[in-house]
Order: C-alpha cells, then sequence, then structure tokens
C-alpha cells in the first residue's frame, strides 16, 4: 500500500451483549448469549420472535440533544461506538486539518424506527405532522454524514452499500483511503433492524430463524442449525497509517493487512462456496500471507446448513489441509446477525482476540459436523498473529479481511 500501513489505534463498540470494547470482550470470552425474546411495540405478532438487542445504552451519555432529534437510532450506536473509538485512538475532533481525517460507514437497513415513526405521522395526522428530518435521517449515508459533521472531519468521507458484507468493505475502503494519503480514517458499522417496518421488510430472508427459543434460534455449524437471527449494534475503528499515528504517540492495535470482495448472487449459498474462495485467496495474497499462517477464522456462519456447508468447503478450498486446523469461532451466534454491524463487530473480536491471544467460542452450537474446528463452550489460549475474517451478506456479496497483530 505505498509503503503506508494501515493500522487501527481504537475501536469502540455498541453490542447486545455490551457496550464498550471492555465489556463486549468479558462478555465473548464467557460465551454469553444476548439472544433475548423480541419484546419491542408494534412486533408482538410477526413471525420473527428472537433477535439481539442492545439494551441499557442511553443515546443521551454520547450524542448531543440537537443531534439525536435528527438521527434514527443506528446513527445514534454509530456516533456512539465512534466517540468511544476516538477516546480509545486518542483523537480529537475538529483537527489541525480536518482533510486529513475522513469517515467511512456501511449500513444495510437505514433508519427505519425513525421513518416508520414519521410516516405513522403522516397518514395518521397529515403532512404538516412530519418533521423536516425524515429526508435524512432514514437514509443509509445519515451516520457518515453526521459523524463527520460533528467532528468536523473533511477528508475523503463515503458510504459502503455492500450488504452485510459492507462491515468489511468499509474498513478496506478506510485502509485505501490511508494509503493514497488520509491520515485518519473513523470507519465500521452500526444497524438498528429490530422496528416493525424493518422487521416486516426482513421476513422475506430465506434463512431467517422463527425459533421463540433464544437457546435454539441460531446455531451456526450445529447439526440443528435452522437459520439466524437478527440484531442492533456495530462497532466504529480508527484506521491510520501506521507512522502517523507512531508519531503522535498512538498504539496500533491490528493491521489491515489484506482484503477482498466478490460477488456471487442473492441466497446462491452453493455458489457462494467459489466467491469466498476466491475472496480469501486475494486477501491473503494482498497480505502476502500463506495459508498456514492463518492462526484464527472468524467465520460467517449463517447458520442455514446450505451456506455452512459452502463456508466450511470455501475454507478448505483457500486453506488447503490447514482448513480442518485452524481455530474456526463465530460469536455472533450469540449476539445474533446485525447486518453490516455484524462483520464491524466480528472485526472487533478478532482485535480483541489478536491481543489477548484467546479464541472466544462459538454460543449455542456444540457439534459440527462440518470438518473445521470450531471453538465451542469455552475460550481457547493460542498464539495469535493472523486473524480472516468472513462475511456474506444476504444478497450475494462475499468479504474476506486479513488481520494482523503489530
Amino acid at each position: 500500500m505505498n509503503g503506508r500501513r494501515a493500522v487501527i489505534t481504537g475501536l469502540g463498540v455498541v453490542a447486545p451483549n455490551g457496550i464498550g470494547a471492555d465489556d463486549y470482550w468479558k462478555a465473548l470470552c464467557e460465551g454469553r448469549s444476548a439472544l433475548t425474546p423480541i419484546d419491542r411495540e408494534g412486533c408482538e405478532n410477526l413471525p420473527l420472535k428472537v433477535a439481539g438487542l442492545v439494551r441499557g445504552f442511553d443515546a443521551e451519555e454520547y450524542v448531543e440533544p440537537r443531534y439525536l432529534v435528527q438521527t434514527d437510532r443506528f446513527t445514534h450506536f454509530a456516533m456512539a461506538a465512534a466517540e468511544l473509538a476516538m477516546a480509545d485512538a486518542d483523537l480529537a475532533d475538529h483537527p489541525d486539518d480536518p482533510f486529513g481525517v475522513a469517515v467511512v460507514t456501511a449500513a444495510g437497513s437505514g433508519g427505519g424506527e425513525f421513518g416508520q415513526r414519521e410516516l405513522q405521522h403522516l397518514w395518521a395526522e397529515g403532512p404538516h405532522h412530519v418533521g423536516p428530518y425524515q429526508s435524512i435521517a432514514w437514509f443509509y449515508a445519515a451516520s457518515t454524514g453526521q459523524i463527520s459533521i460533528r467532528g468536523g472531519f473533511k477528508g475523503p468521507c463515503g458510504v459502503v452499500a455492500s450488504d452485510e458484507a459492507g462491515g468489511l468493505d468499509a474498513l478496506a475502503h478506510a485502509a485505501r483511503a490511508v494509503a493514497r494519503g488520509t491520515d485518519a480514517v473513523l470507519a465500521g458499522a452500526a444497524e438498528a433492524p429490530v422496528a416493525p417496518y424493518s422487521m416486516v421488510c426482513q421476513l422475506g430472508y430465506p434463512g431467517l430463524s422463527t425459533s421463540a427459543d433464544p437457546e435454539r434460534a441460531y446455531r451456526p455449524f450445529g447439526t440443528d442449525a435452522a437459520g439466524f437471527v437478527p440484531a442492533e449494534g456495530g462497532a466504529m475503528f480508527v484506521v491510520e497509517d501506521e507512522r502517523t499515528a507512531r508519531r503522535r504517540g498512538a498504539r496500533p492495535r491490528a493491521e489491515i493487512a489484506g482484503h477482498t470482495a466478490t460477488f456471487t448472487g442473492a441466497a446462491r449459498w452453493t455458489d457462494s462456496r467459489d466467491g469466498l474462495a476466491h475472496a480469501i485467496r486475494g486477501a491473503l495474497a494482498e497480505a502476502r500471507c500463506a495459508p498456514d499462517e492463518i492462526d484464527v477464522v472468524f467465520a460467517d456462519a449463517l447458520g442455514v446448513p446450505e451456506a455452512d456447508r459452502a463456508e466450511a468447503l470455501a475454507l478448505a478450498d483457500a486453506l488447503g489441509e490447514h482448513a480442518g486446523r485452524v481455530p474456526v469461532t463465530a460469536p455472533k451466534a450469540g449476539l445474533g446477525r446485525a447486518h453490516s454491524g455484524a462483520a464491524a463487530l466480528d472485526t472487533a473480536a478478532a482485535v480483541l482476540a489478536l491481543e489477548h491471544g484467546l479464541v472466544p467460542p462459538t454460543p449455542h452450537t456444540a457439534d459440527c459436523d462440518h470438518g473445521i474446528d470450531l471453538v465451542t463452550g469455552h475460550p481457547r489460549a493460542a498464539g495469535l498473529r493472523t486473524a480472516l475474517v468472513l462475511s456474506r451478506g444476504l444478497m450475494g456479496s462475499n468479504t474476506a479481511l486479513v488481520l494482523r497483530r503489530p
């Protein structure tokens, strides 16, 4: 990347199992599940019964009132995670060179809760009761816009709309911006798809679990896997040029070493085998990493038997015999799939795993017959230098990201 290495110097997490990186990591290592019956108003009679819900989040603790009224819950999550990431990296807002700092986020569901509320006002009370922020709060680019305005960041900002894999693609976009000369990028994804309107939009997804039992609703790679459940939350990162970061005294936590994305079509899980394998090979090549140098895999783990089989075969195709030896984990089994935010949360988990030398377990799944070494039950101590994070979108995107301990 033209001599400029992109490193993660800060991370912020808003997740169903914890707010802040420390609480999130502790819950992951304990294998704690945050899946719960959906108790949101208006959702009682929908067939979707279980999700990963962020509890105890007070947006007023992280977001000023003037931004709160303009934004949806998904942007509240993103702004809070961004603030936590900036504090972790000791990155100030309103920098001396505002064009040296950028923002890139990914989103798939947008501001459904805000949009539903305003549409209800429209049909029940008329257009004069619809607020002006309806025009922006639902938009998938709202988080990028509000974070950049709030922080005074004027670098090459953007938004990634590439399905669930967007959480990884946003980080790759950030790394390439750093390679081209941007000093720092706030990058990541957060989602809030658990409102009646958003949930109805998801009901057509093949593979959605309708189980009412949080212990059985999402069991990726398990012999009784029967689909996935949605979640809210996400993570944001400060991505910087390594030399710039060290010069200002920041601690690199992980290097973004390689990334590749492919597309194989909506819900064509058999085809995702080739697409994901190609993405893995490409990410390894960019990272100059041999297959047997991968120390842990954070799997996409859809929980649909056909998709889980395709992912295991893609690992075998790309990693060869090492695919049966490398530890594989899917901590999102205890969180649900937060669309683009899921890959960002997995990346946060991978950074923390590299730092602590621990592979967090996969909740709920006890038996795996896919020929992979799935970590279950308890965290596994391991010498971790390089992590592979995988994501596939429901519309057909496949992405692989290689992280390396600096």
